[in-house]
């Protein structure tokens, strides 16, 4: 969410931002967003991605979320009024409406590092994805303004995105203009202060729909991406 013309410069600490116990142990949040199960290349990248962060990481915590399976809310009034307002304002209806942003914020942060396996609707995230971002997006939880402009709270993540497309938009191929998913999620990551962020882009994922190409051709240059990347 963006800054509201009343929204003055303020100390992040001053709104009681959530507060989650940071241990020494390695914690990855895992987000899923392909309805398609087993059959998702998103998915079986993003698995990969975990495997291959366990591996490095023995007796590590993964946090699991599947944003498919996840009751997710839209951001509403209610939502908008709790987010801008202090703990001791808050009514029962706008805590309720912040709850799923609570915990998803929490989980976020408890995390080292991110593992993202997302396909490409329209050019774009999907509504999960985008839903999610305005979740965690948020004021004085993992963003604040300050003297200088916005800054993000969220510093020293490392993020892993796999990117399931049906055509091809990576650099190169022509149509690299119509990917609007990468650039924005980038961006809002950047926002919120995750800059470490690294794309391996599964396009033209048609092919193997219709076997132009076998499922283990089209995937091994990408499994082999993925695990360098984690």
């Amino acid at each position: 969410m963006g800054k509201p013309e009343s929204w003055d410069v303020v100390s992040p600490s001053s709104f009681h931002p959530l507060i989650t116990t940071k241990n020494n142990m390695p914690t990855l949040l895992h987000l899923d967003a392909s309805p398609r199960g087993d059959l998702s290349i998103s998915r079986q990248l993003s698995a990969a991605a975990v495997a291959a962060w366990k591996d490095k990481h023995p007796g590590g915590k993964v946090i699991k979320r599947d944003l498919t399976k996840t009751e997710m809310t839209f951001v509403d009034l209610d939502w908008i009024n709790g987010a801008f307002s202090t703990p001791d304002q808050l009514t029962d209806r706008q805590k309720s409406a912040l709850a799923i942003s609570d915990t998803l914020i929490a989980e976020l942060l408890e995390a080292d590092q991110i593992v993202i396996g997302t396909p490409m609707y329209n050019f774009a995230v999907p509504a999960v994805v985008k839903a999610w971002i305005d979740h965690v997006v948020r004021g004085r939880k993992t963003f604040n303004y300050v003297a200088t402009g916005p800054e993000g709270l969220a510093k020293g993540r490392k993020v892993v995105v796999a990117v399931a497309s049906g055509g091809s938009y990576d650099q190169g191929s022509g149509s690299e203009a119509y990917n609007y998913e990468i650039p924005y999620l980038r961006h809002i990551l950047g926002f919120i202060g995750i800059t470490d962020v690294t794309f391996v882009q599964a396009g033209g994922t048609m092919r193997v729909a219709q076997g132009q190409v076998s499922s283990e051709e089209f995937m091994t240059p990408l499994l082999k991406q993925i695990k360098a990347a984690v």
